[in-house]
């Protein structure tokens, strides 16, 4: 099981964690909602709990708890500027299909 992060993705992570001043890492997880079922979850980590897995690539922590998991395994999380819009992008193997506004997935 893994998680892996892009180079862009990390230092935009890093970035954010710097200018807060704290953090042990970022959450990302599922949640159910959307017209296709699931939707992602990016939150930043001060501490972890007893379900939490951590994955650290490119010295970033990436948090998620075993229940999303089982969804996201094998995901990269991409960082990524097209025109004036910029953003991270998941990039899931897991995922059957989404809905047409893109803002949420099955699997």
């Amino acid at each position: 099981m893994a998680i892996t992060l892009s180079e862009s993705a990390a230092e935009r992570v890093r970035r954010f964690l710097q200018n807060r001043g704290k953090g042990f890492g970022v959450r990302l997880g599922v949640k159910t909602t959307g017209c296709s079922g699931l939707s992602y979850v990016l939150e930043f980590v001060d501490e972890v709990s007893d379900d939490d897995e951590i994955f650290t690539d490119r010295g970033v922590n990436v948090i998620i708890d075993k229940k999303s998991l089982v969804f996201l395994d094998g995901t990269q999380l991409d960082f990524v500027k097209e025109g004036l819009n910029e953003g991270f992008k998941f990039e899931n193997p897991n995922v059957k299909g989404e809905c047409g506004c893109g803002e949420s997935f099955t699997v």
